[in-house]
């Protein structure tokens, strides 16, 4: 059976409805059955809110009111998101506007530094993670055999080009160290892949694309009103469409070709059924950049700074490395282009949209 994706034309007055008619449209029938708990994996690249960064309050909002009509408890739905090095998932839920959802739909948030963490030897081939973590890697207990639904957002990436469903698993399946996998992101997002299937019996991907990032992603991004929502069981086959749509080639960007390789998902556009839009007639154009952050970090890992890849980030001297992402993000560019930005999104009908949510 062909890889099936939805994608919809939606705007604030329809969005949370919307995202019914697109699950609908992808087939969510055959990946959520309600037989299995479900993890709920937001998507928060930044703790601060930025348009298209992170998962959107009506996104989450459209796909609880889907599930609950499918028949899914309260206590089957498990919301979660990890930590890394600059973020803070509680905060970011609180900043996001997710929890005043959770609470309305009487969901907890699971923040994954809080639950237990285990040793999960994967039988898969795995390219690369085995070796950067050679003592082991660990991952939530709570995942293993539970089914997972992703939440990303359409944005640009300044590591992996783009991202989207599959390199929101980065964010659960990995501890906050997972920023040592970012030398070889390609191959690690391929990984997580491989490692899902034998975790999770079911994989669905929920993408918002109202409000999208361009530029030097996954935070400092210019913003773009696509005024899409996207929906698949098939991971590659979102981030292509998600990709072709931006204006990327998806078989020109590394993991999308590698996992349509190995047979982990469909990335070449001819071979996806595409239910709803037509995304021939969509280019966004695109262009990643490089934020100063990222630029940095990819000097030290793989450019001519890279002699000082084990001393500036394999010691006990890494400190600086987030504190300088945070200084950067959270000091200098928010407070000045980033709030530029804002004020012209909060101009916008999703502006509008937020700002409701934001007084319920």
């Amino acid at each position: 059976m062909a890889s099936k994706v939805g994608i919809l034309r939606t705007r604030p007055e329809t969005v949370v409805d919307d995202y019914h008619r697109v699950m609908v449209m992808a087939d969510a029938e055959r990946y959520l059955t309600a037989e299995n708990d479900l993890l709920l994996k937001l998507n928060l690249s930044w703790t601060k809110y930025y348009p298209a960064c992170s998962s959107q309050p009506w996104q989450l909002e459209g796909v609880l009111k889907d599930l609950f009509q499918r028949g899914y408890r309260k206590d089957q739905l498990l919301p979660i998101e990890n930590r890394t090095v600059v973020t803070n998932p509680r905060k970011g839920a609180v900043n996001n506007l997710w929890m005043p959802i959770l609470e309305k739909y009487g969901l907890p948030f699971i923040a994954l530094p809080e639950v237990e963490w285990i040793e999960y030897r994967f039988k898969s081939d795995l390219i690369k993670l085995n070796s950067i973590f050679p003592e082991g890697i660990i991952i939530p207990a709570i995942f293993k055999g539970k089914d997972i639904l992703h939440l990303p957002t359409v944005k640009t990436h300044g590591h992996s080009t783009t991202t989207g469903a599959i390199k929101n698993s980065f964010g659960g399946l990995l501890k906050e160290v997972r920023h040592y996998a970012h030398k070889y992101i390609h191959e690690v997002l391929v990984d997580l892949l491989m490692m899902q299937k034998e975790l999770h019996p079911n994989v669905f991907a929920v993408m918002d694309g109202t409000i999208c990032g361009d530029g030097a992603g996954p935070r400092t991004m210019d913003l773009y009103e696509g005024n899409l929502i996207l929906a698949s069981g098939d991971s590659v086959a979102i981030d292509a469409v998600a990709a072709k749509i931006m204006g990327f080639d998806p078989m020109s960007i590394d993991y999308i070709r590698w996992a349509t390789e190995r047979g982990l998902g469909e990335g070449r556009i001819e071979k996806i059924e595409i239910a709803g839009e037509d995304i021939d007639r969509l280019n966004f154009h695109f262009k990643t950049k490089k934020s100063l952050v990222i630029w940095g970090d990819q000097m030290l890992r793989k450019g001519k700074l890279r002699f000082l890849e084990k001393l500036a980030l394999h010691s006990p001297l890494v400190v600086w490395a987030p504190a300088a992402s945070n200084i950067y993000h959270d000091f200098i560019w928010y407070p000045t282009i980033g709030r530029s930005k804002i004020r012209q999104f909060n101009r916008t009908r999703w502006g509008d949209l937020w700002k409701s949510y934001k007084k319920s």
